[in-house]
């Protein structure tokens, strides 16, 4: 069994009409999951335009936990209570960064991948080296290097990162419009 970090992503589309149901079972999913040992955050994601496919993320401190959760009572009847309210359910389990962006197949450009975190760590990084900074900065390189990461990674894994994927979802799985060629003009002669 695994000792890191579980991503479960389950995908749902919705029922023609039940979208205010279905929302209302996703987050209850996630309400239910918060009582599990182990768990370490979820969400919903929106589908991108056009589309209907819903994404709710269940994350776990291990295979162990994730799969407690998987195989309790309380998740079965979850499900139960949510038939009718999604076509087409898919699940897949994922571990490390990849969690963050999708399932294989759908995950954007690493280019895109790389502008997201980015777009977390720059913030946060700036605010903690103004808050902390004066601080640590009367500290060695080592002692200072680790209490920032022993501060920040956790900050950036559990929080930011996530919450810069939702916040770009639909920029990160948008696909540019494809080229046109001009029309080729007829041969003169």
């Amino acid at each position: 069994m695994s000792t890191s970090p579980v991503t479960l992503m389950v995908a749902r589309r919705v029922a023609h009409g039940r979208y205010q149901e279905l929302m209302t079972w996703l987050h209850e999913g996630e309400q239910l999951a918060t009582d599990f040992p182990g768990y370490l955050g979820s969400g919903v994601l929106a589908p991108p335009p056009n589309d209907d496919e819903f994404q709710i993320i269940f994350r776990f401190a291990d295979e162990a936990t994730m799969h407690a959760w998987e195989h309790s009572a309380s998740r079965r009847s979850w499900l139960v209570r949510g038939r009718g309210l999604f076509a087409a359910p898919s699940e897949h389990r994922v571990k490390g960064i990849d969690g963050w962006f999708g399932a294989l197949g759908q995950r954007p450009p690493r280019w895109k991948q790389t502008v997201a975190i980015w777009l977390a760590f720059f913030p946060v990084s700036l605010i903690f080296n103004f808050v902390l900074g004066p601080l640590l900065g009367q500290l060695e390189l080592l002692p200072r290097i680790m209490i920032s990461t022993l501060i920040l990674t956790p900050l950036m894994v559990f929080w930011f990162i996530p919450l810069s994927t939702h916040l770009l979802a639909s920029w990160l799985h948008s696909t540019p419009p494809a080229p046109t060629r001009p029309a080729e003009s007829a041969p003169t002669r």
